[in-house]
């Protein structure tokens, strides 16, 4: 698919993996949405890109839903969501000194990161599905949700984190075959250990100590690389209800 002209909107595009999907996805041609609560960063790399800033809460049904509005009223057809909001915390099923996992803990979670990722999904596609097929295939659009290596590796204290992206790998296929018919794509993405700002503060010999699993490139994951791959998926229509890593190899140790 051609995203020259085309709208896209990604949630968490503020920061991180999300900033680095807009931007590739910028260079490519398209006009993107950055969807996210940090207003003042988001505003910044939306003027940067040419977009525009959509302050989105990704649980709530009305927040994403003028988010998507936002898109489309750029007068650009909408061809492409991406997922990259959510959350991580660390915490065992049951603590050393014998306390549950705390549930609010859990279900917050799973509310941001599965449940925030089907919002934005199911009223992107809804907009999505309004548009003029493209092509020789009748393409409409793509969707793209970000997943996690967590997914199938989780380490400890990552059940609730694992739980939500395991789930979001989960649903690829029926979702895809749910919007098949309508001429939407839907792929996730499992990244590995990324550079992103959360480990901005750590320092360098530290940053190899968490690359040490790594197979090649002996490194962190890029931001720019998952976006690079968004792009890819975006603009190679023979992909479809696929689950990519992306992680230069690794295979995650129990912590």
């Amino acid at each position: 698919m051609d995203l020259n002209g085309a709208a896209a909107i990604v949630s968490g595009g503020a920061s991180g993996l999300g900033e680095a999907t807009a931007r590739a996805l910028a260079a490519a041609g398209a006009m993107v949405t950055i969807a996210d609560l940090n207003e003042e960063r988001g505003k910044a790399v939306a003027s940067e890109l040419g977009g525009v800033f959509a302050l989105t809460n990704v649980v709530d049904e009305a927040s994403v839903t003028a988010a998507v509005q936002a898109a489309t009223d750029t007068g650009k057809p909408l061809r492409v969501a991406v997922s990259c909001a959510g959350i991580a915390i660390g915490q065992r099923t049951v603590d050393r000194d014998g306390t549950p996992h705390p549930l609010d803990a859990f279900k917050r979670v799973i509310d941001i990161n599965l449940i925030g990722t089907f919002n934005v999904l199911r009223i992107a596609a809804s907009a999505i599905s309004r548009t003029e097929p493209i092509g020789d295939d009748g393409e409409r659009g793509v969707i793209v949700n970000t997943g996690s290596i967590a997914a199938v590796e989780g380490q400890v204290g990552q059940v609730a984190y694992s739980a939500s992206k395991g789930a979001i790998v989960g649903m690829t296929l029926p979702v895809a075959r749910d919007l098949a018919a309508l001429g939407i794509r839907v792929c996730t993405v499992l990244p590995g250990i990324m550079n992103t700002p959360l480990f901005d503060s750590l320092p360098e010999e530290s940053k190899a100590s968490l690359a040490k699993d790594v197979l090649f490139p002996k490194r962190l994951g890029h931001p720019g690389e998952f976006g690079a791959l968004v792009r890819t998926i975006a603009e190679n229509p023979y992909f479809n209800a696929e689950v990519f890593r992306l992680d230069g190899g690794v295979r995650m140790p129990p912590k």
